[in-house]
C-alpha cells in the first residue's frame, strides 16, 4: 500500500510499503477514506527528527472503514464507518477509569518516560505506524475507534481524531468565568475550533491573536476580535486595552514548541535536530529549550488570578519559565495531551447536528489525494496559498 513516510529533516515521500495485519486479538484493519496533516506534525517534519528514522509511516488525524477485527473485538464489524483518537488507550487501566486517556498505563511508553503510544508520532510515543496511509492496524479497537453514522461528509467527523476535542479540552481548561474574556493565542486549525466552540458555547468576549491575515480573518468571521501580531509591537498591552485594562480572564495558547518571535531559540532548535540522534536526542532531552514567545505572551497578557490554558505541544526539558510573573499574578495553568474519549460523546452530538454549528466542513483550504502529501507538508509549515488544514484522501 502507499504510505507518507519520513525520510529525513523536512524531507517525507509517499512509498509503497506492507499491508497492514491483525497482531493482536483486540487489533483491527481500517481502510482510510480521510486523513489530515496536522500542526504537530509539522513538529516532526524538523524539530523532533531525532526521534523519526526513515520509513517511519506519519500521521495521527484519520478515520476510513473497518476492514478486518481481530477475534477480541466485539463493538466493531466489517464494514463500519469510524474515526479513531490519535492516543492509543485501552479503556480499562486505572489511568482509563479516570478519563485520563492520553495517561493510559497499557500503552503508556515507561522506558521514555512518556505517557500512551500515539499514531505516528516517533519513538517517544510508541513508533505505531500512522494515518497518512490506504490503511491502518488500530490497536485497542476494542476502546478506541469511534462508530459513525453511514452517511454524512468525513469532515463532519474527521476532526473528531484530534483537533477538535484539543480545542474542546483547551476550552474547559480555559475556565473562562461566565460573562468573561477569552484570548486565544495562534488560530491555526485548534485555534479557529476553539474560538468556534467559546463562540458556540456563549462566550461573547473572544479575542484571536496570529499574524496570518486569512487566519485573522476566519476568526473574525466567526465572531472574535482579532489582534494582528504584524501590526502591534506589544501584544500583552493590546489585549489588555480591549479588556477593561487587567487582560483577558483565560488565554488559550494554541501555538507551541515554534512559536514566532525568538530567532535565537530558533537557531539553537534548528542546530540540535541537525545533530547525530544520540546527541540530538540527549540535547532534547536535558537541555532542550522551545521557541516560547506565545508562552511568555500568555503570562503577560492574561489577567491577575487568571488561567491559561495550554494546547500547543512542548518538548523542551530546559525552557526557563518566568516564575516572578506567574507567581505574583497567581495564576492558573491547565495543560497536556488530549484525552480524546474524554469528549467524544458530546462532540459527536455536536458534529451530527444538521446545521453544522462548528462549520467543520468548512474548516479545510485543501483536499488533495495522498500523493500530493510531500508538497502540502511543505505549503502548510510555510503558511502559503492560504492554507489553513489540509485533508488528504487515499482514494482520490
Amino acid at each position: 500500500m502507499k504510505a507518507l513516510t519520513w525520510q529525513g529533516l523536512n524531507r517525507v515521500e509517499i512509498t509503497e510499503v506492507p499491508d497492514p495485519v491483525i497482531e493482536q486479538p483486540t487489533d483491527a484493519v481500517v481502510r482510510v477514506t480521510s486523513t489530515a496533516i496536522c500542526g504537530s506534525d509539522l513538529h516532526l517534519y524538523g524539530v523532533l527528527a531525532p526521534y523519526l528514522k526513515p520509513g517511519d509511516i506519519l500521521g495521527h488525524e484519520f478515520m476510513g472503514v473497518v476492514e478486518e477485527v481481530g477475534s477480541g473485538v466485539d463493538n466493531l464489524a466489517v464494514g463500519n464507518r469510524v474515526v479513531v483518537p490519535f492516543n492509543i488507550s485501552c479503556g480499562h487501566c486505572w489511568m482509563c477509569e479516570r478519563g485520563l486517556f492520553a495517561q493510559c498505563e497499557t500503552t503508556q511508553n515507561r522506558d521514555q518516560g512518556k505517557g500512551a503510544s500515539l499514531f505516528g508520532y516517533t519513538s517517544l510515543y510508541g513508533a505505531v505506524p500512522g494515518g497518512q496511509a490506504e490503511r491502518v492496524r488500530v490497536p485497542h479497537a476494542d476502546f478506541g475507534p469511534v462508530k459513525l453514522p453511514a452517511d454524512g461528509a468525513d469532515e463532519r467527523f474527521l476532526y473528531l481524531s484530534d483537533i477538535l476535542p484539543t480545542a474542546w479540552q483547551g476550552l474547559e481548561y480555559a475556565d473562562v468565568p461566565e460573562g468573561g474574556s477569552l484570548a486565544v493565542l495562534g488560530l491555526g486549525p485548534v485555534g479557529q475550533l476553539a474560538v468556534r466552540a467559546a463562540r458556540h458555547r456563549g462566550i461573547t468576549d473572544v479575542i484571536g491573536v496570529d499574524l496570518v491575515p486569512e487566519r485573522l480573518a476566519a476568526a473574525r468571521a466567526a465572531g472574535a476580535q482579532t489582534v494582528d501580531l504584524s501590526e502591534v509591537d506589544d501584544v500583552p498591552g493590546a489585549l489588555r486595552d480591549l479588556t477593561d485594562g487587567r487582560g483577558p480572564d483565560s488565554v488559550l495558547e494554541a501555538v507551541g514548541m515554534e512559536a514566532h518571535g525568538n530567532p535565537i531559540a530558533e537557531m539553537a532548535i534548528s542546530a540540535a535536530s541537525r545533530l547525530p540522534k544520540p546527541i540530538a536526542r540527549a540535547a532534547i532531552e536535558r537541555v532542550g529549550i522551545d521557541r516560547l514567545d506565545a508562552l511568555y505572551t500568555a503570562f503577560d497578557a492574561v489577567r491577575r488570578g487568571g488561567t491559561v490554558s495550554i494546547s500547543g505541544v512542548y518538548g523542551g526539558m530546559a525552557d526557563p519559565m518566568p516564575m516572578m510573573t506567574m507567581f505574583d499574578k497567581g495564576l492558573t495553568l491547565r495543560m497536556g495531551q488530549c484525552h480524546v474519549k474524554q469528549w467524544t460523546e458530546e462532540l459527536l452530538d455536536i458534529a451530527t447536528q444538521s446545521d453544522d454549528v462548528l462549520g467543520l466542513e468548512t474548516l479545510a483550504t485543501h483536499r488533495v489525494p495522498l500523493d500530493e502529501a510531500p508538497e502540502m507538508y511543505e505549503i502548510f509549515q510555510k503558511k502559503t496559498d492560504d492554507c489553513l488544514k489540509v485533508v488528504l484522501k487515499p482514494e482520490m
